[in-house]
């Protein structure tokens, strides 16, 4: 009689049973490695309070700090209490369940069980450590709601504003000012740690409304996706990314492109308004700009384009920078016209020639930097169609000034930027892209193609060799070469 145990003591079938046999160990190698220098972000602080943007860390901030984090936090303080609280009911319930269904599923391994008796996903307990009768747990509610009978030794709001036009409506930010101030505040213990996570979609949220009225209480965990200072936490240079194996400048510069201004600043580099940059100041614009209406008295000597040329030769590149500026006799400067878009090699040429025959212009002002002899050429093809057309009325065309650019933009840009803040130039109207991308412009960031326009147009006008007015502002001649 054969038995299937004997297949085994037959030779070939022996053979395959022991090559299907696996060896029920593991080896494991330890190796030293050497220790790596790095950045230290300061994360306790005599306070125990945090303003964290949501550029702090690339995604997930919620999944750190307001699931995480608590749960970190009871495994360390079991009678410690939780705070949480969203702009939605809805959404810091959502917190405290997940918080819970992990307590429910680990807590043997954490070393703290919940409470049989308390166990909602908005308000539960943990049963008190041995020798202890005190209970830590956690409760949720929305930004709004009532806190009555409830302390916290940790409490977190995560997004006080659902977004840009709840933070934009004045009557939210008050409410939510006053909550914070008499409802949310009054419920912290001594020693307590507050933390705050929100979007800047504007200037007095609550983040500003803290940091005008008690800066000092508070330790300010700012990282932007790209760096704006050389005193980055991280020690970043300006313009470098946050998360370059992820998101890498390149593909942050779509991204820059893809949500506009607003967004940009506020979501990816936590500014309510775009952060100045460091060579043009806001008001150093906006107190100087005029209206068309009181422009029309200014007797204007000289007027030029800019054609500062995108690269390519089509509509997929980024934008040609055309812009049109004045000087008056008196020696002060006006920005006329923004007319910067994407457009091909033709239509660049037939813009700016149109924007230089409506205004009447002197000059067109070309950088030949990069494709700039094919831009210089298509200027001159644009004026002669336009002739061919009958649109010229007669008008000669403008001298071409033919700009290479060897020094640095710094140095380009900072004699115009002095001229700004002298009160110098004026912008006629507001040309919102423009304005944005000069005070947000960091040395050492590649410079937009308005502001580099912008820039060539009033380098030309304000050089004393240019033309006929003559400044004595400028006899050092400290404009020149700077182009």
């Amino acid at each position: 009689m054969f038995y299937m145990e004997g297949a085994a003591r037959l030779p070939r079938k022996a053979i395959k049973c022991r090559s299907g046999i696996r060896a029920n160990r593991h080896y494991v190698m330890a190796m030293r490695r050497s220790a790596t220098a790095t950045r230290c972000i300061e994360v306790d602080s005599p306070s125990h309070l945090f303003l964290a943007g949501r550029a702090m860390i690339p995604t997930h901030n919620s999944q750190r700090a307001s699931r995480w984090g608590p749960l970190w936090y009871l495994r360390r303080n079991p009678t410690g209490r939780v705070m949480i609280a969203s702009y939605g009911a809805d959404l810091a319930d959502d917190h405290g369940r997940w918080v819970r269904d992990q307590l429910r599923e680990h807590g043997d391994t954490l070393g703290i069980r919940l409470d049989p008796g308390s166990h909602a996903a908005n308000r539960f307990d943990l049963e008190a450590p041995r020798g202890s009768s005190v209970r830590g747990g956690m409760v949720t509610a929305g930004v709004g709601g009532s806190l009555t009978g409830k302390g916290f030794s940790l409490g977190i709001i995560d997004d006080p504003f659902k977004g840009s036009d709840d933070a934009n409506s004045p009557a939210q930010r008050q409410r939510v000012w006053d909550w914070y101030r008499s409802v949310f505040y009054t419920r912290r213990a001594p020693g307590a740690s507050i933390i705050l996570i929100n979007t800047r979609w504007h200037e007095l949220d609550l983040s500003g409304q803290i940091l005008a009225n008690e800066p000092e209480n508070w330790t300010l965990i700012d990282l932007p996706a790209l760096a704006l200072s050389d005193t980055d936490p991280l020690g970043r240079t300006p313009g470098k990314a946050l998360w370059p194996a992820q998101y890498d400048e390149e593909e942050l510069a779509r991204t820059h492109k893809a949500v506009g201004e607003r967004v940009w600043w506020a979501l990816y580099q936590q500014q309510p308004r775009p952060l100045e940059g460091g060579v043009w100041q806001w008001a150093w614009i906006t107190t100087t700009r005029l209206s068309p209406v009181a422009f029309r008295g200014v007797d204007l000597a000289r007027i030029v384009v800019a054609l500062d040329p995108a690269g390519g030769d089509s509509t997929s590149h980024d934008e040609s920078g055309i812009v049109a500026a004045g000087r008056s006799t008196d020696g002060h400067y006006y920005l006329l016209a923004d007319k910067t878009g994407r457009h091909s090699a033709e239509a660049r040429g037939r813009e700016t020639c149109l924007l230089a025959l409506d205004l009447n212009a002197d000059a067109i002002v070309v950088e030949t930097n990069y494709g700039g002899d094919m831009a210089r050429q298509n200027v001159i093809q644009a004026w002669a169609e336009l002739e061919r057309q009958g649109k010229t009325g007669g008008q000669p065309m403008p001298r071409i000034v033919d700009v290479n650019a060897k020094k640095g933009k710094r140095l380009r840009a900072e004699p115009i930027a002095q001229l700004y803040e002298t009160g110098q130039v004026h912008h006629v109207g507001e040309f919102h892209e423009l304005e944005t991308q000069m005070v947000t412009w960091i040395p050492g960031m590649d410079s937009p193609d308005r502001m580099d326009a912008a820039v060539h147009a009033l380098t030309e006008l304000a050089d004393p060799a240019s033309g006929p007015v003559r400044t004595g502002n400028y006899s050092d001649n400290r404009l020149r070469g700077r182009r």
